[in-house]
């Protein structure tokens, strides 16, 4: 027990110990960077280049992380991204000896006590000009400095919408001194930037972020003027776009062929297609308030543009094919071209029958079979009723001739012969009659005949263009999806 209580109390004493060892080396260490701080900020001053010789050029070191990416702006054309920006170079006047210092090798000072490089973005797309963000830098012993600051960056990005919704962008942050020319800052980056802390973004992908320098020569100067521009790689995650604004103008498209297989009299044909239409104008309108007021019309604009020409094609034919359809007794008959290429073959191929008539059974074909009998019957008795009134007419004649002679010769009137010139009158008026009906009877045929034959054109015209317009449907869609590939 006693064993317990000493080894309890000796860690005790050794973390007491340990403590006050620490806290005496911190206020060492704070004594230190005090008393070094007022020795290097004596007389230095921020305003001048920090730089032994004027004529020798100081290197700045600029690394670009980029943290996420806030708005991509596609109509005002302007990328709005969160930065972490590192800055670092050399103060030839901001060095000291470790040493002499209780190895102290580096302090954390407010930034604006130093000389910073006036490096600003030069495609800024921003009306706020306010100044960097005050943090404290890194100086070294031998004079480094290091300067981490965030930034929130609005730059112009030239956007372009040909591919849209599968399109890539590149949007480039260019980075370079406002006033000092290469000869007296010079700016070095690395190969690219860094995207180890990139949050993702749900509607873009980072494919890279290259770092190139470039020295450039202004019209107003003879002093060359390097940057360093960093190409921002994105590609549009399209599956929002794909659900929301294409595959409806694709499900719509493949409705306007189906107005070719609606019947005529159902007076929806024309509905239907100036319905679908609408639509599209208005999917069309939504793709426009996003998209950019430039000449590059994006993919899906296309795509919309030419299924609207598409359909407006098909209500124009369907107009014309209704029209054929309800060509009455006053229109003129099928010409022959037209029953040979449309009625003969062009029915067949799209298996298209007279009107109320289906592909035929075998009961059906006998009942057609009794119907022709029936039919070939009425013939046959018809010639047989007109073949015994011609006789009876004859008959009549030779009667009234008979009379004639009789009352000639004789002066005989017999009671028969009024009675069979009687009959003759009435056979004559029955016959009459009779071919009356039968004219108007075909001629009624014959009227309906040549209007059911012009539904059938208008019916195999419909199917016609049913499968065309549904070809053009699928080429049109598998080729922006080939485009997008």
């Amino acid at each position: 027990m006693k064993r317990n209580s000493l080894s309890s109390l000796s860690i005790s004493l050794w973390l007491m110990f340990t403590a006050v060892m620490l806290q005496a080396v911190e206020s060492a260490k704070g004594k230190y960077a005090h008393m070094l701080f007022n020795e290097l900020f004596e007389d230095y001053s921020n305003a001048l280049r920090p730089v032994e010789d004027t004529d020798n050029v100081l290197n700045v070191t600029l690394q670009i992380t980029l943290s996420q990416i806030k708005d991509m702006d596609e109509r005002n054309q302007i990328l709005s991204a969160y930065l972490w920006i590192r800055q670092s170079w050399y103060d030839a006047y901001l060095k000291w000896d470790k040493d002499k210092y209780d190895g102290l090798d580096s302090i954390r000072i407010p930034s604006n006590l130093v000389w910073r490089p006036d490096i600003v973005l030069y495609n800024k797309a921003d009306d706020d000009f306010s100044e960097p963000v005050n943090t404290n830098v890194v100086l070294r012993y031998d004079g480094k400095i290091t300067w981490d600051a965030p930034a929130i960056t609005k730059s112009s990005c030239v956007v372009d919408v040909s591919y849209f919704p599968f399109d890539s962008q590149q949007c480039n942050l260019t980075f370079g001194s406002w006033t000092y020319n290469g000869n007296q800052v010079d700016i070095n980056s690395l190969d690219s930037g860094d995207l180890s802390d990139f949050v993702e973004d749900v509607e873009w992908e980072i494919h890279g972020m290259p770092a190139v320098k470039n020295v450039i020569t202004y019209g107003c100067c003879s002093e060359p003027y390097p940057d360093v521009t960093f190409t921002l790689i994105l590609k549009r995650k399209s599956s929002f776009y794909i659900f929301n604004l294409l595959l409806p103008c694709i499900l719509i498209s493949f409705l306007a062929p189906l107005g070719f297989y609606l019947p005529a009299d159902s007076g929806e044909k024309v509905s239907l297609g100036v319905t679908v239409l609408l639509a599209l104008t208005v999917f069309q309108l939504m793709v426009a308030e996003i998209m950019p007021p430039s000449e590059n019309v994006p993919l899906i604009g296309k795509y919309y543009i030419a299924t609207m020409t598409m359909i407006t094609a098909s209500t124009a034919l369907t107009i014309i094919i209704m029209n054929l359809h309800h060509c009455g007794s006053e229109a003129k008959p099928v010409p022959q071209w037209a029953r040979v290429v449309i009625l003969d073959y062009m029915s067949k191929i799209f298996f298209v029958y007279d009107v109320g008539e289906n592909c035929t059974s075998p009961k059906r074909e006998k009942e057609e079979q009794r119907k022709l009998e029936g039919y070939d019957e009425c013939q046959r008795r018809h010639k047989e009723v007109r073949g015994h009134l011609s006789n009876r007419n004859d008959d009549c004649d030779l009667d009234k001739k008979l009379n004639g002679n009789l009352n000639k010769s004789y002066g005989v009137h017999g009671e028969n012969v009024r009675e069979t010139v009687n009959c003759c009158s009435c056979y004559k008026m029955l016959i009459k009659n009779i071919e009356y009906i039968a004219n108007c009877v075909r001629d009624h045929k014959a009227n309906r005949a040549k209007g059911i034959e012009w539904k059938k054109v208008a019916k195999v015209m419909d199917r016609f263009f049913m499968w065309i317009f549904f070809i053009m449907v699928f080429f049109m869609s598998v080729l922006i999806i080939g485009k997008a590939a």
